[in-house]
Formats: structure tokens, sequence, C-alpha cells
């Protein structure tokens, strides 16, 4: 007898799962596009050369001198600063009048927790809202950190395989007074689907009118288009506002540091006192969860973005992933159109960064993997990274395939 036998088993993490399943086929045509993780055109992993430069001239030049001690709470400042002038750009007045601080943290997860953990304990936040749909984990993030109710907001739009802008609009007008809002930076997870500059000042206008609080999700600057402001648009303005928001920053996908956990959690407020308290519970509260981050990867983060010349060799690795995610949209969606697939299929170059959101049906989802061995979420959803000029053939068969041959409903 075990007094855990109450326990009941929780369900598989879908892209866990599926990336099991992946491996367990045999087939010699097997694709995987499920994983969130860059992938060359050989559909191997790709460490950036800067990543391994830093790496191997810091093990030469700094030898013993490494000495792996516990950093402080807040993680190193020089990655902390790094991270918070690129994603607001290096002259901006929230950084000039000491309003903008950063929070190394376990990566964009972390970054999420430690943030809606402080809301949730420390600051009196009680609801929040997401987009329908959203990267799963935002809701189990904010849950287990203490809030008490949630809800959505429409972003989806089956019909036109864009935005739902007037559903958005309205659900941000009738959410309760002072919500705290997630929103997207760029790169919309697991759309693809991101705002105008037009939209993102009427969303800010909205905000700002029922007092909400955003706080922005940042996985894929520069990862999206290359371009390190234009990814991050929406989140300068909102700070060019005046509203005060919080910024989880990850640098799994542009750095390629998956597994090293490397985040940043931007706090913006508008007054220095209220946020140097923030920032002394924010420190309590991450000594009492995991008492401090990892050294190596934001290490390798802080030397390339105070570095000129390693900065601009990023920014080349940087290009190369995004300029390659960008030609396989192409590609996806001509081979598509030159199969005659029914249905429009604009939207997989109307949408940007690593996912896409194919409007699949879970029926064909289902044929394709089981018929094709393309393994793909349920909902349709692709990494476009999966892809590549030696599978795009066998994929564009297969979805052809089953949008002519399942029907959309069972």
């Amino acid at each position: 007898m075990s007094r855990f036998e109450s326990v009941e088993a929780a369900p598989p993490v879908a892209v866990f799962a599926l990336s099991q399943a992946y491996k367990a086929d045999k087939s010699p045509q097997k694709v995987d596009l499920g994983v969130g993780a860059y992938r060359g055109n050989d559909a191997k992993p790709w460490v950036l050369p800067v990543v391994k430069k830093v790496e191997l001239e810091t093990a030469q030049l700094m030898g013993d001198q490494l000495d792996h001690e516990y950093l402080g709470q807040r993680g190193i400042e020089s990655f902390t600063s790094a991270a918070v002038k690129l994603i607001l750009g290096a002259d901006n007045e929230a950084i000039a009048s000491g309003r903008a601080a950063g929070v190394q943290c376990l990566s964009g997860t972390g970054s999420l927790r430690v943030g809606a953990d402080f809301l949730a304990n420390k600051a009196g936040f009680t609801h929040f809202l997401a987009s329908a749909p959203t990267w799963p984990n935002h809701f189990a993030v904010f849950k287990d950190a203490g809030f008490k109710s949630s809800g959505t907001y429409r972003y989806w739009d089956e019909k036109t395989r864009g935005l739902d802008f007037a559903g958005m609009k309205e659900d941000l007008n009738n959410a309760p007074e002072g919500s705290v809002i997630i929103l997207h930076v760029c790169a919309h997870n697991p759309t693809g689907v991101d705002p105008t500059q037009d939209q993102w000042k009427e969303i800010a206008e909205i905000c700002k009118a029922k007092k909400h609080f955003p706080f922005f999700d940042c996985a894929y600057q520069g990862f999206a288009s290359g371009d390190l402001e234009k990814d991050s648009w929406s989140l300068r303005y909102f700070v060019a506002q005046g509203f005060e928001l919080f910024c989880a920053q990850s640098f799994a996908k542009n750095f390629g540091l998956y597994n090293e956990r490397v985040g940043n959690l931007l706090v913006v407020m508008n007054c220095k006192k209220a946020l140097a308290s923030s920032l002394s519970q924010m420190s309590v509260r991450i000594r009492a969860a995991y008492s401090n981050p990892p050294f190596h990867g934001a290490r390798i983060v802080s030397q390339v973005l105070n570095n000129p010349e390693l900065f601009n060799q990023w920014m080349e690795c940087v290009k190369t992933m995004s300029s390659r995610i960008i030609s396989m949209r192409s590609k996806l969606k001509a081979k598509l159109i030159e199969l005659k697939t029914p249905g429009s299929w604009e939207h997989v170059t109307n949408q940007i960064g690593m996912f896409c959101y194919t409007g699949l049906t879970e029926a064909q989802v289902a044929h394709i993997i089981k018929e094709h061995h393309v393994y793909l979420m349920k909902d349709g959803r692709i990494s476009m990274a999966g892809i590549n000029d030696n599978n795009i053939d066998h994929v564009a068969k297969a979805f052809n395939d089953a949008v002519t041959n399942v029907p959309a409903k069972l």
C-alpha cells in the first residue's frame, strides 16, 4: 500500500508525446513538424556558430577563472541590462529614466511564472486573459502562480485563417477592469498571426481605458523577421504610451540555447521606488522557488549582446534562421497550389515565425500521421523549421491527400 495510490496519472504533454511517437516511428519518410526548435535544411539541430565561438574562446581564455559560484537571485546584471536594451532599444526613455529593469529567469516559462507569481501574490491581480488559442502553458503557469480566474479573448478566425480583430477588441472591452492581458510581442504562438501596427494602437487604447495590465511574451525577437526593432515594435509602442508592463523574454529560439533556460523578465514601472520594491519582492520569491538562475547560457548571451563584433555575427545567424523559414513558407504554399490542393493557402505566407496554423482538422491530422508519417499537433499547428528541401514534396503531398480525401468533420 502507498499513501499516494489516490494520485491520478496526468495526461502526457502533447508536444513531447508527439515527439516520442515520431522517434519510435521506423519509417524512412517520417517528418517531425511538432517540435518548436530550429532545424537546418539537413533536418538536424543547428548550434549557432557564434555560440560555438563564444564557448570555445571562453574555455581557452578563462580556463580556471570560471569559479562556478552562485549568482544572485536576479542573475547576471550584464545579461539583464543587455536583454532590456535589446527589446526596448538602447535609447529608450524608460531605460534612461531608470523605470525599466530585468530579472534573469528560467527562459520564457520561468519569466512568465516569476511575473505571474508577483502579480497574483504581491500586486493584487486576480484575473487574466489569454488569446484563443494561445501557447497552452500560459494557463498552467498563471493558474499555478495563484490567479483566481481566467478568460480568453478571440484571436484566430477559422474562416479567414487570420486575426479576429473585432472579436478580440470586444472581448478586451468586456473583460473585468484591471485584468492581466497576455499578449504575444511577435510571431504569435500557435497561429503565426500578428496584429498590424494600427491594430496594436487600438489594442493599447482599449487596455488603457480598461486599466488592463499588459504581460507580453516574447520568444521570437529577430527570429520572426530578422529585424530586431520590427519584431519588438508592439512592446516599444506600449512603453512609449506610458504603460506599466511585464515582458517575458526567451533566448531559446534566437540563440538556439533551448536547454540552457536563458530568460529575462522585463519590468517597466512608472515609479522608481515601486520598481525597486517590486524587484526586491521578486528576489525573495525566486529565493524560495529555485534560489538563483544558471550561469552558462546567460553568460554566452551577455558576451554576444555586449560585444559589437559578436553581436553582428549573431545577427547573421538570426537572419539565416528567419530567412530559411520564410523561404520554406513560400515553397510549401507553391507546392500546395501546384498540387491543386483545395482551399486557399495564402495564410501560409501571411503568417510569420516558427509556427504555421494550417487550418487542417484533427481528422486530417490523424490521417497525415497514420498514412504519411508526418507528425504535427492535432490542432493543425506545424513547425516550419521542420520542413526542408528534402521533405517538402512529401509534406505537401500528405497535406493534399488529407484535404482532398478526408472530410473536414467526421
